[in-house]
């Protein structure tokens, strides 16, 4: 007899699902059994249901589908965190929600949940079959609108419907993948066209929705002679062989990229949903093109706001635009560049002390050592801001992380969907040492698997980010020291190699070692806890929260502390005075 799991695991094969990312239990076990028996999809153990969801979405953020489950109740709770990452990323996610028999629905039955409700915010698609005769259809509309809208579908399966024989569908089981031109009207564009011929400062700002689009966009920035600028989610698609890139802007990036959008009479925004409002100018003109209409204008002002896929609308817009032939806004914004690059390097050239090696230093060398193919996977927090400045774009080179959910401690799983997704390339995780304590646990999977990830811990014994958060409103941080174990000693224990960096010395060898070693390696840097990450643009009202909570530290006994602050950060210290 062919079971519903059976259909299930046919189903997902056909739309190239290679792996389901789970932990097994008592209603997964029919789907279990089913993956066993198949042979073609492989069920990767994980140690924790929440890694699982991010290691699913490092996938098909990679590759495109891809595939975790969770078993009733707890299996459920634990997926949630993930799966908001991955929905709010926006790649296509199908999460098999396991539950309880359907004779036990609404009987507060043991480890019932309702999953409509649990997962409807962090969903484009969330239904529960509970016969045969449902399964296989809304299965095949998860994957249709996990696919199409770019998120997460829930497939809700009880363990009884699963085991039960299978019927096939009335309707259609393939997905319909048809190829679009989506742009604005012919008018808009002329109105677009327009308006950046006649401005002679023009800057342009892309996000991940143009990463696709990087031969248009130089090419555009040519005609413009305009300055371009990205988002940390557009840097990999962007920053590589663009002569005319000045960098972020954000809470990670620079001031080249802050001034440029600035002091434009034009920005052009091209599929980014930038968040941080407080970078975003508001006395210039602002063009947004986006493919989600409801996005446009809901982080500025805008004069024009235009729905289409960046590659389509720019080489429709191209031939209406009259190329440029004065360049002196580019030459000032690059040469402002060129001098945030200079001060960039000068926390590379400070390497540190024992036990307390620049963060800077170690990123610049990673990046130097790293594959033009390499993956990066980093952790949110400081460890975003050293990838953000130090690691840069090849055209080849990817960077995952938690950019717009902001979780702690996706590095490490994210890495595990990726090392298996391209088992051929560089996986390197950038762990802070908060985030990886945090689903320690699946160092396990990474042993299980024997997968070739190299965790390089930022182990500053802090939560950086939230220590310097708290400084900066005035608070001095509480709470927010790490008394860590040594994490080399911990791989060493889970059956990898292990090793722990004390000296600046002693990094770039660290690094080769583990670069040149075949299967996982973990290497425990003990980087400075005193090191700032300050963004482009300081408000003087955080410059007095900061000299507020350094004055409350002093006062608190905590001199040592504030004169470790400001040796380590007297660069960033004296550009605010």
């Amino acid at each position: 007899m062919r079971k519903v799991a059976d259909q299930v695991v046919d189903m997902l094969i056909a739309n190239g699902v290679k792996r389901i990312y789970a932990v097994a239990g008592d209603s997964l076990n029919e789907l279990n059994d089913a993956v066993r028996r198949n042979g073609q999809i492989k069920w990767i153990h994980v140690r924790h249901e929440e890694a699982g969801a991010y290691a699913a979405a490092a996938e098909a953020e990679l590759e495109g589908l891809a595939c975790c489950a969770g078993s009733c109740g707890p299996g459920h709770v634990h997926l949630i965190n993930g799966l908001y990452d991955a929905h709010r990323t926006g790649v296509p996610v199908i999460a098999i929600a396991s539950t309880i028999n359907t004779p036990e629905f609404g009987t507060d039955y043991f480890q019932g949940t309702n999953t409509i409700k649990l997962f409807d915010d962090c969903s484009c698609y969330n239904q529960v079959a509970s016969t045969p005769a449902q399964a296989a259809r809304m299965l095949q509309s998860a994957i249709q609108h996990a696919i199409h809208h770019k998120g997460v579908a829930v497939f809700g399966l009880p363990g009884d419907v699963s085991a039960m024989a299978a019927e096939e569908s009335i309707t259609a089981m393939q997905n319909y993948k048809s190829d679009t031109v989506l742009r604005p009207a012919d008018h808009e564009l002329e109105n677009l066209a327009g308006l950046l011929n006649e401005s002679s400062k023009v800057t342009i700002f892309c996000g991940v929705g143009a990463a696709a689009a990087h031969k248009e966009v130089v090419e555009l920035a040519g005609r413009l002679q305009a300055p371009v600028g990205y988002s940390f989610r557009g840097k990999m698609g962007i920053q590589y062989n663009n002569p005319y890139e000045v960098g972020m802007t954000g809470l990670l990036g620079l001031p080249s990229a802050y001034h440029s959008m600035h002091e434009a009479d034009v920005v052009l925004l091209l599929g980014t949903d930038f968040p941080y409002t407080p970078f975003m100018p508001v006395k210039n003109k602002i063009v947004q093109i986006d493919e989600k209409p409801e996005r446009l204008g809901r982080r500025a002002k805008l004069a024009m706001g235009l729905c289409g896929n960046i590659k389509d609308t720019l080489r429709a817009l191209m031939p209406l635009l009259t190329p440029k032939t004065d360049d002196h806004f580019l030459k000032v914004q690059l040469e402002l560049y060129d001098k945030v690059k200079e001060h960039l390097q000068k926390f590379v050239q400070e390497t540190g002390t024992n036990n307390n090696i620049q963060p800077e230093f170690v990123a610049a060398t990673l990046n130097e050592l790293a594959a033009g193919d390499a993956i990066f996977t980093m952790d949110t927090g400081m460890c975003c801001v050293w990838g953000a400045r130090y690691i840069t774009a090849t055209g080849k080179r990817k960077m995952l992380g938690s950019f717009n959910h902001g979780s702690m401690a996706n590095a490490m799983p994210m890495a595990i969907g990726a090392a298996l997704t391209y088992p051929g390339r560089q996986v390197f995780a950038m762990c802070g040492d908060g985030g990886l304590s945090m689903l320690l646990g699946d160092l396990a999977t990474i042993r299980q698997y024997d997968l070739p990830i190299k965790l390089i811990v930022f182990n500053n014994r802090a939560l950086g980010m939230v220590k310097l958060e708290m400084e900066v409103q005035g608070l001095p941080d509480n709470e927010t020291d790490m008394v860590n174990p040594d994490f080399g000693v911990i791989a060493r224990a889970m059956g990898f190699k292990g090793i722990t960096v004390h000296s600046p010395e002693g990094v770039k060898g660290a690094l080769q070692a583990a670069i040149g070693d075949e299967g996982p390696v973990l290497v425990n840097i003990m980087t400075n806890p005193a090191a700032l990450a300050m963004p482009p643009k300081v408000e003087w009202e955080q410059v007095k929260g900061y000299a507020l909570s350094m004055s409350k530290l002093i006062l608190g006994g905590r001199m040592d502390e504030v004169l470790d602050t400001v040796k380590s950060n007297y660069k960033h210290l004296t550009e605010l005075l």
